[in-house]
């Protein structure tokens, strides 16, 4: 679909009462990348996936770098709140409830750029291979909001101290924050899968 100010893919919930899902794929993906995640993570749950709107070499991304894990800051945050108003677009197009972001890499990192500038735009988020996008001022409040993070002991793309200064952020900020250090690299893992989907299902937001 082309419509709401994105390309996306809109997939309705079989099952009552979950949140809906915002799947915010990595470089190189786009609105279909990661739907069957999505399936696997909260199956039954409506699930909205948009396609990133910056292309890199043409490959699309949520927001424009200048090198590996040198972000283009005004981008972020004008991309953030792009992606803000695709959110209330479609939560009333599709008569939905705030969604969880599930992203991996580049959207974990939008995600976590949400999360810092709309807060209220998502129920809470599964940042997969993410990193701190921008250091955030004032620092955000995101008392009881659900996060979990998920980073590959031996990702090569992440710098180590952006998804440490990540986590602190996110912890200082008072979320109910989760996060777990996997065995891994950059890649997305089944285990990655199977710990998102028993946080996702056994949330109590």
């Amino acid at each position: 679909m082309t419509d709401l100010g994105f390309i996306h893919r809109y997939v309705p919930a079989t099952r009552p009462g979950l949140p809906p899902l915002l799947l915010l794929h990595g470089t190189g993906g786009d609105e279909n990348d990661l739907v069957p995640l999505g399936a696997r993570l909260l199956p039954g749950t409506a699930l909205v996936s948009p396609r990133g709107k910056v292309l890199e070499n043409g490959m699309p991304r949520f927001f424009r770098r200048m090198a590996e894990g040198v972000f283009d800051v005004e981008d972020i945050k004008a991309r953030a709140a792009e992606l803000a108003q695709f959110i209330r677009d479609a939560r009333k197009a599709y008569g939905l409830d705030a969604p969880v972001a599930a992203g991996f890499s580049n959207g974990a990192n939008i995600a976590a750029a949400l999360l810092f500038l709309d807060p209220d735009a998502l129920r809470g988020a599964v940042l997969i291979r993410a990193m701190l996008p921008f250091e955030p001022e004032p620092q955000p409040r995101l008392s009881g909001k659900p996060v979990l993070m998920l980073t590959g002991a031996r990702d090569p793309i992440m710098p180590h101290a952006a998804v440490e200064r990540l986590a602190a952020v996110l912890a200082a900020a008072g979320t109910a924050f989760t996060r777990k250090v996997l065995p891994a690299g950059h890649n997305l893992t089944p285990e990655d899968i199977s710990i998102a989907a028993q946080w996702l299902e056994q949330r109590d937001d």
